[in-house]
This record gives C-alpha cells, structure tokens and sequence, in this order.
C-alpha cells in the first residue's frame, strides 16, 4: 500500500490519473510500477529484473529504487509492509 509521495506530480497521476507532472513518455510503465508497489510488503517482492530494485547508499541507505526507464527512478522506503515518501527522479 502507498502511504505517501514526495513527488506531487506522481501523486496526482496515482490519485487521478493526470500526466500533468511526469513525462507522459513514462505513464505506462509508472502505472504498471505503482500498481505493483501498491500491493508490495517487502523489498523482496520486487525482486525481478524487470524492475532493477536496488538498495540506495549513503544517507539514504534505508530507500529502494526501481527502475523507470535509462535514467528515471522510482525511490522509497518500505516501513510496516507500506510504501513511503515515493519519489520520481532522475538521479544519474
């Protein structure tokens, strides 16, 4: 279950569907990503090629990442069996 976002544009895209806020070129696959992270409990359950979840270092040592595309990123940490602060990034 998603609890909340760090990226509003995401945000509303989940809320209602709007592109507005995200590279539309993305929709489909943010789309198929948080709908798996809507049902995920644990890291372990995205663990697939398909989606590149790794750990993040450093500071952020406690969010995963999974892949959108080459360079974008879906970020967050995973607490009580729900997603939190779900971000949309490129951060490469």
């Amino acid at each position: 279950m998603i609890v909340s976002f760090r990226h509003k544009g995401l945000a509303k895209f989940y809320a209602v569907g709007s592109s507005a806020g995200i590279q539309a070129k993305h929709a489909q696959r943010l789309r198929a990503l948080l709908g798996f992270l809507d049902v995920v409990t644990s890291p372990e359950d995205m663990r697939s090629e398909q989606f590149g979840l790794h750990r993040l270092k450093g500071r952020q040592k406690d969010r995963w990442s999974v892949r959108v595309n080459k360079n974008w990123r879906l970020t967050f940490e995973i607490r009580n069996r729900k997603v939190y602060e779900l971000d949309y990034e490129d951060y490469h």
